[in-house]
């Protein structure tokens, strides 16, 4: 019998996606984002419009496909594609996501590691590999979740505070209605809208998101006893559209910090406009931001991996494939590179990798011998979809044509 959704059962659902907003809310939101207010004003602030509908749109259509089969979405595509065809599929697959986590986890170790030079003074470098050496064993003994969750909460209580900085700017409400409907290309701001989707609509979330689903039930009915249909659209819309709130804020605020925008520069605003407490969040919430997402992305890795290729959960290989992630982030760090300009790019790599991903989760979620009519994407939600896919596979072919060009 279908489950009922009821008011608890929904806000527990609420909580249970948060981690998928908690997810894309780290260094590249609030880099990217920031930087989009500061050099563009309002100009870009539809991207997150669009970043934020089409998140919600693609991880609801993950986590359908999970619920009505019993299988995360990489397990589906592999028996979509049965023989050496679905192995290449699986395996261009995976090295497109592991590509995209170990991209991501630059920007997330120098963003924690920002936030603590700016919190504590200490050295880039010991603070690096302390940083690392605490992912590593939270990985190793696969104690990540609850801490994970504790730092979203920080990250939370981060956006709160600048949706009060927000509130000082000065932004109508017509011209913030305005600006979040209406698309604009300013000249030379096509890498920080890829930037923006790729930090928003993160590819390996996908995976990530759909490996999670409660998923014990009646496959038939595609009604689980961990979760239903109902909460599970609850969950996402509710969950995403409320990280999606914080990134406008987190745009907002960059107004206030014109063409010279700084991690110190941001914390000094939060400081004249709500008190000295506030700089301190700033710089714990930038720390915790990239500490829980050093945390999920080399264990999206691992996990898709797991889906794709069938690699056996905390084997060696398992492991190393983490292991590899999480050390990347920390050659960046070691290396003290400026962490702005990386977090921008690799967000923006994200952004270009997008529709390769999506073009198989469209495929998979209308396969109707699959999921049955019941479960399949209606002709809206094709729409929907389609026009995620379509954008972003512009703007991801046109800065590639951009970087030929140069080259």
């Amino acid at each position: 019998m279908p489950k009922v959704l009821s008011l608890r059962s929904g806000l527990g659902s609420v909580l249970f996606w948060s981690v998928i907003s908690a997810a894309f809310i780290g260094p590249g939101s609030v880099t990217a984002c920031a930087i989009a207010g500061s050099t563009y004003g309002l100009q870009l602030l539809w991207v997150l419009t669009f970043s934020t509908l089409g998140t919600v749109w693609l991880q609801e259509a993950a986590a359908r496909i999970t619920i009505a089969t019993g299988n995360d979405l990489g397990q589906v595509i592999v028996q979509t594609y049965a023989g050496p065809r679905g192995r290449r599929i699986a395996w261009a697959l995976f090295l497109a996501i592991f590509l995209g986590c170990a991209a991501y986890q630059a920007g997330n170790i120098l963003g924690a590691v920002s936030g603590l030079a700016l919190l504590t003074g200490f050295p880039v470098p010991l603070l690096t590999i302390v940083v690392g050496l605490v992912c590593v064993v939270l990985l190793w003994v696969g104690s990540t979740q609850g801490l994970a969750n504790m730092l979203g909460l920080v990250v939370f209580a981060m956006g709160g505070a600048f949706l009060y900085v927000a509130f000082g700017t000065p932004v109508t409400p017509a011209s913030l209605a305005s600006a979040l409907v209406t698309p604009a290309v300013p000249s030379g701001s096509l890498l920080l809208i890829n930037g923006l989707i790729g930090t928003t609509i993160v590819p390996y979330n996908l995976f990530f998101g759909s490996s999670i689903v409660p998923t014990s039930g009646d496959s038939a009915t595609g009604e689980s006893n961990g979760q239903s249909l109902g909460e599970m659209k609850l969950g996402i819309w509710v969950a995403v559209i409320l990280g999606g709130i914080i990134s406008v804020v987190l745009l907002l605020a960059g107004l206030l910090i014109p063409n010279d925008f700084s991690y110190a520069h941001m914390a000094q605003v939060m400081t004249s406009r709500i008190g000295p407490w506030a700089g301190s969040l700033f710089a714990f919430g930038l720390f915790a931001a990239g500490f829980a997402s050093s945390l999920t992305a080399p264990l999206a890795a691992s996990v898709t991996a797991h889906s794709l290729l069938g690699v056996p959960k905390n084997s060696l290989t398992y492991r190393a494939i983490w292991l590899i992630v999480l050390t990347t982030g920390l050659v960046f760090g070691l290396l003290n590179v400026t962490p702005i300009p990386v977090i921008v790019a690799v967000q923006a790599i994200n952004g270009i990798l997008l529709p390769f991903v999506t073009v198989f989760l469209f495929l998979a979620v209308n396969n109707k011998s699959l999921l049955g009519d019941k479960y399949c994407n209606t002709l809206w939600q094709n729409i929907a979809m389609g026009s995620v896919v379509l954008v972003t596979a512009v703007f991801g072919l046109w800065n590639v044509w951009l970087a030929i060009q140069a080259i």
